[in-house]
């Protein structure tokens, strides 16, 4: 059941947990995180990144995306994860996205307001969901550290600040740092849920944690009960796919890629049964 990300996010509101968005770097991972999330019987949230265009194009993704979408048991919304640049957000538009996340939080201010304001006002237009980011997590979306960050808290997100951004932008979700980083921790990080709480008490919006591979289970449950209505999870997901390759190849007991390719699928939608679980108590 398609729906978009505005109708999941009142889900989570009603039942004060969070809905996981997986991203589906390809048919594999894709067909995991659905699965999991018809097993379960939860509603899911399925993403194709910007920065993974370079290993399967929109254009090729995210009409599968969507069909998958459609066919799902499940109330699932097509997102655009992390667009930095307006031509790829147009695209993801154009094809049927969802909901899309204009990730302008590198530009001043005011630019980022600007930009998020113009892509949603088109996007409400054609009944789309709106994402933004405001301050900056320590690691950009690949994993590798952010220009300019050095230390985190500096960048958290300001309350106030918030409250002005979504009044101004008119978006449906907010993404806020507060102490998480994409891609793989080497500590566990040190999440500020004062900055979590006091962002959903001034903007009155569902608040989206990215960087959620990693963070402890009592973390995540902190962060719901803070305000958080959306995680953002892909790294460990992704690892499991990997080592379950891995082990299969040198276990011998097959040639083929397609047995690769079902091992680590069975392995990713393991793990994402496990953080859906997680994410969806209540």
């Amino acid at each position: 059941m398609l729906v978009n990300l505005k109708e999941i996010l009142e889900i989570a509101e009603q039942e004060k947990n969070a809905v996981g968005m997986f991203n589906a770097t390809g048919f594999d991972s894709l067909q995991a995180v659905i699965g999991a999330a018809e097993e379960l019987n939860r509603p899911v949230v399925i993403a194709h990144a910007e920065v993974h265009n370079v290993y399967n194009d929109i254009d090729m993704v995210g009409p599968a995306m969507l069909a998958v979408a459609k066919n799902a048991k499940v109330p699932v919304c097509v997102h655009l994860d992390h667009g930095t640049s307006m031509a790829m957000v147009w695209r993801a538009l154009r094809i049927g996205f969802t909901s899309v996340m204009i990730d302008a939080s590198a530009l001043p201010y005011e630019r980022n307001l600007l930009c998020t304001k113009e892509i949603t006002q088109a996007a409400h237009a054609m009944g789309v969901s709106v994402e933004a980011e405001l301050g900056r997590l320590a690691t950009g979306e690949s994993g590798e550290a952010e220009e300019g960050v050095s230390h985190a808290e500096d960048f958290y997100t300001d309350p106030e600040q918030a409250k002005e951004f979504c009044e101004q932008t008119g978006i449906d979700a907010l993404a806020i740092a507060f102490g998480t980083a994409h891609g793989f921790y080497k500590a566990q990080p040190k999440l500020d849920f004062g900055v979590v709480e006091r962002c959903a008490a001034s903007t009155g919006l569902p608040l989206v944690m990215h960087g959620g591979s990693g963070v402890s289970e009592e973390g995540f449950r902190k962060a719901i009960a803070s305000g958080i209505r959306k995680i953002n999870y892909y790294s460990y997901m992704s690892k499991a796919g990997y080592m379950a390759a891995k082990d299969f190849i040198a276990s011998g007991k097959s040639n083929y890629l397609h047995d690769v390719e079902y091992a680590a699928m069975q392995a990713m939608k393991e793990d994402v049964k496990r953080a859906m679980r997680i994410f969806s108590e209540v």
